[in-house]
């Protein structure tokens, strides 16, 4: 039977299963085929909460979205075209993402009546069999029963057979999207190069798959997502979490220091420890401590040595890192906390993205402890604003905050990574023992025009000064109780990260005119989604704009200019309202809140239904 091919511009599949169905390393390795391939790509990863869920439950399901294309593509999709479902749980959790017309791929050894029942369905009829899915196209496949029959010689158990059911779906996929089985091939090989049985079984089923679609008749129809035409440059597929922990190395080499990493593992923020401790060659030095108050410590005590110090958590270890947080401020030293955002509050949904901490970040500390704030918008901006918050911690000797979420983190796409000769210097204000006596006295606190203090670590010569909680006296940092002395460092330390909006990008609108009537004003990773609706509204004659913040402590300087030549201000978060407080707080502008707190980002269709509202 003759097969014929479909050209598309974009796909969005959504792979979906329980844990143990290997559907987050299928999506993977899907997405690298692509991305070799020189499609434009968005993923999202879609974890369960609970570490060991019930199989064959709902809450046990998990998913990995990916949306490729010949065009640019900043989001993982709205609606699903293709559904991946290895069980019935994996049908009902995600069928609502699924287009009308889509199509369901659905292992059919996962829709018995055990399933059916784990999933709580109210029939024992098999939904692929009662006709509620009529408005798809459903491909039953069998995939549990045929890898077993691939495998029937290879020797291996029952359960390691049951573990290579997903390479069928995979070799499956890669023939219906016209796509060489060569990537996922060399990754097998090499991952199981020291257990050749595994090696063999896994590469058994994935040519298993993709002759079952080229020699079933069923199938009739390929279909092909071209390349995209992208800038030019050399790229490779890149994590939120990767992209941090390299933007950090090469801004540490910048800087002419030794990278120190002090973390706790924590979910969404535990891949940028296991990237960083891949780098010892670059001089990196990763500790994983017993708790977050003994990692930022740690930290804290290898800038004040001369070395960067960074840290990184999630909400809850942010919490327990505040009064350390506190005490890095008061000793004006750099250092780096990372915040990988994740639902909240106390532990609430550890594997599903908010936006929820910024207020934390912004006043999450006992005392008036001001810090700066950079935040990412998309995975392979997070080395970008990764170096960018190392320069000012840096430059400017005070600890600031990268603010990334789980979105981001475990989000991928294409990155064309920049030549380190195109990275800025950065520059440390460093103390020197033969310039910096003053009548042979030491000033720790002196400043200058920026109100920048110099940076002295043991072993220089006569600059020894006093450390530690207490407050300092101004210029000599002895301990002070004097009430006036108090307000002025109070004052000071304020100032200082005020001083630093002079030293920042101004504020630039990302797409449409420098006024009209609607702007959405964003941040973090909100971007991609108000990207593709606002790029949408202008194609359709709409005066929209946006602007997407990476400074929120101090914001740019132009920033109340740039929002006041527009009619209305709209700022969507995955959270309950908290830029806009800080905005509306700060300018009173009566900017408009569109807030979506379900641990899910928000889709472009979203977005652009409350533009519409709003115009």
């Amino acid at each position: 039977m003759t097969k014929t091919t479909e050209k598309r511009k974009d796909v969005t599949i959504l792979f979906a299963g329980d844990s143990g169905d290997g559907m987050q390393l299928t999506g993977s390795l899907f997405t690298d085929t692509n991305a070799h391939y020189g499609n434009d790509i968005s993923t999202f990863p879609n974890f369960p909460a609970e570490i060991r869920a019930p199989q064959g439950t709902v809450a046990g399901v998990s998913g990995f979205k990916l949306h490729f294309a010949s065009v640019d593509i900043f989001t993982p999709g709205d609606e699903v075209e293709v559904l991946v479902a290895m069980n019935a749980a994996a049908l009902k959790a995600n069928v609502s993402q699924l287009k009308k017309g889509g199509t369901i791929i659905a292992n059919t050894a996962g829709f018995d009546k055990k399933n059916l029942r784990l999933a709580k369905y109210e029939s024992d009829v098999s939904p692929l069999l009662d006709k509620t899915l009529d408005q798809f196209r459903v491909v039953e496949i069998d995939v549990t029963k045929m890898t077993k029959e691939a495998l029937a010689n290879s020797g291996l158990g029952t359960k390691d057979i049951d573990r290579c059911k997903n390479m069928f779906v995979l070799g499956f996929l890669l023939w219906m999207y016209n796509r060489s089985m060569e990537t996922t091939q060399s990754f097998i090989t090499e991952k199981f190069s020291k257990k050749p049985d595994i090696k063999d079984a896994n590469l058994t089923v994935l040519k298993a798959g993709y002759y079952f679609g080229d020699t079933n008749e069923t199938f009739t129809s390929r279909y092909e997502v071209e390349s995209a035409n992208l800038p030019s440059g050399e790229y490779r597929s890149i994590m939120g979490n990767q992209a941090a922990a390299l933007g950090a190395i090469v801004a540490a080499n910048k800087a002419g220091l030794e990278l120190f990493y002090g973390s706790y593992p924590i979910t969404p923020a535990s891949d940028i420890l296991h990237e960083l401790a891949r780098h010892k060659n670059y001089g990196v030095k990763t500790f994983q401590a017993e708790d977050e108050i003994a990692a930022i410590c740690a930290s804290i005590g290898a800038s004040f040595g001369g070395s960067l110090g960074m840290t990184a958590s999630s909400g809850p270890g942010i919490a327990l890192k505040g009064e350390a947080m506190g005490l890095a401020v008061m000793l004006e030293i750099p250092l780096l906390i990372i915040n990988v955002q994740r639902g909240g509050p106390s532990t609430g949904l550890p594997t599903k993205t908010e936006q929820s901490d910024l207020m934390q970040a912004m006043y999450g500390r006992n005392g008036e402890a001001p810090l700066v704030i950079v935040s990412a918008s998309h995975p392979s901006d997070c080395f970008d604003a990764m170096v960018e918050a190392v320069r000012i911690t840096v430059e400017h000797m005070i600890p600031a905050m990268f603010m990334s979420d789980g979105f981001i983190a475990n989000g991928s796409e294409p990155w064309s990574f920049p030549k380190a000769a195109d990275i800025s210097s950065i520059t440390p204000r460093w103390a020197d023992p033969e310039k910096s006596l003053s009548d042979e006295t030491y000033f720790p606190f002196r400043r200058n025009e920026k109100l920048v203090r110099e940076w002295a670590i043991p072993g220089m010569e006569n600059l020894q000064h006093r450390v530690g909680g207490l407050e300092k006296e101004n210029e000599t940092g002895n301990v002070s109780y004097d009430p006036d002395n108090h307000e002025l460092m109070v004052k000071i330390r304020q100032e200082k990260v005020d001083l630093i909006a002079n030293h920042i990008p101004a504020q630039e609108i990302a797409q449409g005119d420098e006024s009209g009537s609607v702007l959405v004003l964003g941040w973090g990773s909100t971007y991609g989604a108000i990207r593709t609706a606002v790029r949408d509204l202008i194609k359709d004659g709409h005066k929209v704009s946006q602007a997407h913040v990476r400074y929120l402590n101090p914001f740019p300087k132009n920033l109340e200019e740039l929002m006041s030549k527009f009619d209305r201000v709209l700022i969507p978060e995955i959270n309950n309202g908290q830029l806009v407080h800080l905005i509306n707080a700060k300018y009173g502008t009566g900017a408009v809140p569109f807030n979506k707190i379900q641990g899910m980002p928000f889709t472009s269709r979203e977005i652009k239904e409350q533009i519409k509202e709003l115009i």
